[in-house]
């Protein structure tokens, strides 16, 4: 099994100092090995990260039901993907501690937006655009599929996932949110830990991103799927599993950004 990066001669990231390494079918298992690795290196700050977004989950589900507006859950479920890079950003910055053989603490994820601030702040607006757009698309998908439906909690869930009339508007639902998150995985999966590791430019950062995913794109699918799976995995029990899967993905994340962007020599 191959498990080495290699960085052709012709770099695609011409108008910048990074090249792009070309990685293996094998490398997201090295990448889920190395988060996990960082978990157990900090449980108590990984853990509890993936436990604050558990509670704000948990509180802002219990919120659209007081305001009958449940409905938006799914949807909101759903489009957690699309700003999850920018959400694991306290992630990334215990990462980059523990490679460099730095002391990780409580402060650690706090101090992460403090660097690059200016250019997080447009990143996660670009994601924050995105995750708009699907809840408004899959709002006006379901008002196509099922236009006499009251939305409340009863007859929403019933119809959503206990009617077959629920099976061609979830597969086109799944079917336009899976290209807007391929958008979104095109444009972040790389951008996010760069900004924080170096002095750059969100537009910068998300052309190379876009390269990184490009160049790669039968491993970084492979990325994608696995992501996408630990997700569903960790909201489908209510959030909790959030608290195991999103700082796994974060602390992987980050060695998959050092793996695929290298300075050029």
């Amino acid at each position: 099994m191959s498990n080495s990066t290699t960085v052709p001669p012709h770099e695609a990231a011409h108008a910048t100092p990074y090249a792009i390494a070309e990685v293996g079918l094998d490398r997201p298992w090295v990448w889920l090995a190395k988060g996990w690795a960082d978990m157990r290196a900090a449980p108590g700050v990984s853990f509890g990260y993936g436990l604050f977004f558990v509670v704000f989950g948990l509180m802002l589900t219990a919120l659209l039901y007081l305001l009958d507006v449940f409905y938006l859950v799914l949807p909101l479920a759903a489009g957690f993907m699309f700003i999850a890079p920018i959400v694991a950003v306290g992630l990334y910055e215990v990462s980059r501690r523990l490679a460099r053989g730095e002391p990780v603490d409580a402060s650690t994820p706090p101090q992460a937006w403090r660097r690059n601030s200016s250019q997080f702040a447009i990143l996660g607006l670009v994601l924050m655009l995105f995750l708009l757009a699907w809840i408004r698309i899959a709002t006006l998908i379901f008002a196509l599929f099922f236009p006499y439906t009251p939305l409340e909690f009863g007859s929403f869930m019933a119809t959503v996932f206990f009617s077959w009339d629920s099976v061609p508007f979830l597969l086109v639902g799944c079917g336009i949110g899976a290209v807007l998150a391929a958008l979104v995985f095109g444009i972040a999966a790389i951008s996010a830990p760069m900004l924080l590791d170096r002095d750059i430019g969100a537009i910068t950062a998300i052309a190379v991103s876009v390269q990184a995913v490009f160049r790669n794109w039968k491993t970084m699918l492979f990325w994608a799927i696995l992501i996408a799976l630990f997700t569903a995995a960790g909201l489908v029990i209510f959030y909790i599993g959030l608290a195991l899967t999103l700082p796994l993905i974060g602390h992987a994340s980050w060695h998959a950004y050092t793996d695929l962007v290298v300075d050029k020599g």
